[in-house]
């Protein structure tokens, strides 16, 4: 699966939101290889989406709202969609382009009536998924456009729409006690685990699988084994939260490499890692991303920001208070920055797109005595 667009209204932390994951023109030469469909390379879609920005400013929230979508074509349950409203005392909405392997581009709408006193009844309650055929020589806006006007659609429902796997990983502060994804029984897993957790953490000698145990390793350090058996660590106190991390980020570069899935949403998994290690692991999620796939990765390190990659990769989240409403928007580095030779961390120190955050209430602390 692939996401083209994401609209918002009333869902989460998002009023009048709207992200879009197109780009207008091929670049010459780009670091990020086949930015398009493979058989309709009109077709362009923004292959690899840093989202960087302030605390609180829906990064996290997204990934949620992206989560909460693709689990609902396991199901079809329509109440996880009602939990993400935030005022039940007007109408929510939420859209959702996507694309899936079957060349298709699909809508996905849910919509939903304010709240009445007995709760939703099923008439305040909406959800259609239409689609259209991606032809040779059609881009994401002229398909969009064909469903904006309803011209060939096909409406269908969730079991019937054909969609691949994806991958979520959050900060283990919100998924608490989740265990880890491994990938068992798979020599190039074992050798991206302990390539990654040695980076991490020099002490550690070797990772090995427990062969009497499914679902098991064994981390080696100097003087003490940590054992970590289906997605659980036995003794986790003697490894840091940066080793820890490594054991998701590793999940992530493996199975990449391995094309385990076709969408990656991480999100702010490198917290505790070093900057040089957090571009490094990135650099090789991107290069191990194959042709169809897509990643969202989510921080605050403004080293990413120096990366070879395309402008139009980058896009900032901005928070603005309004009244008594809260709104968020997203600012597209490429509509900034149209040169190559553009400096992204020079517009970024010097707040060319308004995101810095604001700190006059800290500052007033000065004062307190």
């Amino acid at each position: 699966m692939i996401i083209m667009r994401v609209k918002a209204d009333n869902i989460l932390c998002f009023n009048d939101f709207e992200i879009n994951m197109s780009y207008p023109k091929k670049i010459v030469n780009s670091p990020v290889e086949n930015e398009w469909l493979s058989e309709r390379t009109n077709f362009r879609y923004k292959k690899v989406n840093i989202l960087m920005g302030g605390n609180a400013t829906g990064k996290t929230s997204l990934g949620r709202i992206l989560m909460m979508f693709m689990n609902y074509f396991k199901d079809g349950a329509v109440a996880r969609f009602i939990d993400m409203i935030s005022d039940f005392s007007r109408s929510a909405h939420l859209e959702i382009d996507f694309v899936t392997m079957n060349l298709r581009l699909y809508r996905f709408t849910f919509k939903a009536n304010m709240k009445n006193d007995d709760g939703y009844d099923n008439s305040d309650i909406a959800i259609e998924i239409k689609s259209v055929r991606i032809n040779k020589m059609d881009s994401y806006e002229t398909c969009a456009a064909k469903l904006d006007d309803g011209i060939k659609c096909e409406h269908t429902t969730y079991d019937k729409v054909d969609t691949e796997g994806w991958s979520f990983t959050f900060p283990r502060d919100i998924t608490g006690n989740t265990p880890y994804s491994l990938i068992g029984k798979n020599s190039k897993y074992l050798t991206v685990l302990e390539k990654v957790l040695k980076t991490l953490d020099p002490a550690i000698r070797k990772v090995e699988e427990l062969k009497d145990v499914d679902n098991s390793y064994v981390i080696r350090l100097d003087n003490r084994d940590v054992i970590m058996q289906d997605g659980k660590i036995a003794n986790e106190a003697i490894l840091s939260s940066g080793t820890k991390a490594g054991i998701d980020i590793a999940y992530i570069i493996a199975s990449s490499i391995c094309n385990l899935h076709d969408f990656y949403y991480c999100d702010e998994i490198f917290s505790f890692v070093n900057s040089d290690l957090e571009k490094a692991c990135l650099s090789i999620i991107i290069e191990k991303l194959g042709d169809d796939r897509q990643l969202f990765f989510t921080t605050h390190n403004t080293d990413v920001l120096d990366m070879d990659l395309p402008k139009h990769s980058y896009t900032f989240m901005k928070k603005e208070v309004r009244d008594v409403r809260v709104d968020i928007s997203c600012v597209y580095a490429s509509d900034y920055l149209k040169k190559a030779e553009d400096s992204l961390k020079n517009a970024v120190e010097n707040d060319l797109f308004c995101i810095a955050p604001e700190l006059n209430e800290l500052y007033d602390l000065i004062d307190l005595n």
